[in-house]
């Protein structure tokens, strides 16, 4: 298939610019692969498809104030730092996309903070827009970390039109976020409430956690046409033991496994055994599904709405099929359900 086919037209009004009052107040739209049905829900009733022993695998990944803005040495010119994954803690060595690149050299020294408490100078050029950086910090990590939290901001998508601001602290984060690398949020995870987890875990579904850092490539227009030739961004994940077990247990005992979110699917996709069972693993994904595929360890998806022509929207296409993902997507904007991010959820079984 091609790029091109991948792609809607959504009325922007239809962008959440802000979460819901309560997690799971969130619209789910049900889609049945068998049968085609389509069924209009909240994220609560998602307890209504799922049994005692079935497994919900989740992406505990924690997102962590990635956006910065500082001023350049001499000019003070403002520039935007989105610190993407840190080389070595104990250089201080972080990748990062600065905006606007044409004014950032090597050998610039960037200044953050209004009194300037941190210091970087930029040592490479990576990509027309990336810079390798080196803090100049040498205090303990402890206190590097708590600069970066007090200096950053919540990376919020550019199609949110507003400033971060305290509510999106909690809310841009899954209430089971526990493992910090992460640039944005596994959004399907959060429609979870701490309330609706212990429901779950009350009608006896298994909760199996696993660690993806979803990074700025997973939501990157693609601009090759042919998908065949995409490479996709290298993300951190690791697959413990425990989760191995919660989900090969269901899956021999043919209970359900759902993998909550896309970054999930990705990485429960990145490692099986012959016999269509999760291994155990750790380290860099660049995994990139497209129609057609044979999915392997899960049976059924919680996804968000997604970006057109992104690897997020093309692998619901090729978990739901492309006809009636498309279908789907049109119901949603019929409906006037809310997309992207902040958006509602979509529930593929």
């Amino acid at each position: 298939m091609k790029l091109s086919q991948f792609r809607y037209d959504l009325p922007l009004n239809l962008i959440a610019q802000h979460p819901t009052k309560k997690r799971e107040d969130s619209r789910l739209l049900v889609v049945n692969r068998k049968t085609g049905n389509m069924e209009n829900k909240h994220f609560r009733d998602v307890l209504d498809y799922f049994d005692d022993k079935d497994a919900f695998v989740v992406n505990n990944t924690k997102v962590f104030s990635a956006r910065m803005y500082g001023r350049k040495e001499k000019t003070g010119a403002k520039i935007e730092v989105f610190l993407l994954r840190e080389l070595s803690s104990q250089n201080r060595l972080w990748d990062v996309i600065v905006d606007p690149a044409r004014k950032i050299r090597v050998g610039n020294k960037l200044y953050f903070g209004e009194s300037e408490e941190l210091v970087a100078e930029v040592i490479d050029n990576t990509t027309s827009r990336g810079r390798t950086i080196k803090f100049l910090w040498e205090d303990t990590e402890e206190s590097f970390r708590k600069m970066l939290e007090t200096l950053g901001e919540t990376p919020l998508p550019k199609y949110i039109k507003r400033k971060p601001d305290e509510e999106d602290k909690e809310r841009y984060q899954t209430v089971y976020a526990k493992h910090e690398g992460a640039v944005a949020a596994p959004t399907a995870g959060l429609h979870f409430s701490k309330e609706l987890i212990k429901r779950c875990e009350i009608k006896g579904i298994r909760f199996a956690e696993i660690t993806l850092h979803t990074g700025l490539g997973t939501f990157r227009p693609i601009e090759v046409e042919d998908l065949s030739k995409y490479k996709m961004d290298a993300e951190y994940y690791n697959i413990p033991e425990g989760a191995v077990q919660i989900v090969n247990k269901a899956k021999d005992n043919g209970h359900r496994v759902c993998a909550i979110g896309a970054t999930t699917m990705r990485a429960l996709e990145t490692n099986f055994t012959a016999q269509k069972r999760l291994k155990s693993s750790e380290g860099w994904s660049n995994h990139f599904i497209h129609p057609p595929y044979d999915f392997s360890i899960a049976d059924s998806m919680v996804t968000n709405f997604h970006l057109p022509k992104t690897s997020l929207f093309i692998m619901t296409c090729a978990f739901a099929g492309y006809d009636l993902t498309m279908e789907a997507y049109h119901k949603a904007i019929k409906d006037k359900y809310r997309f992207y991010s902040y958006g509602d959820v979509l529930l593929i079984i």
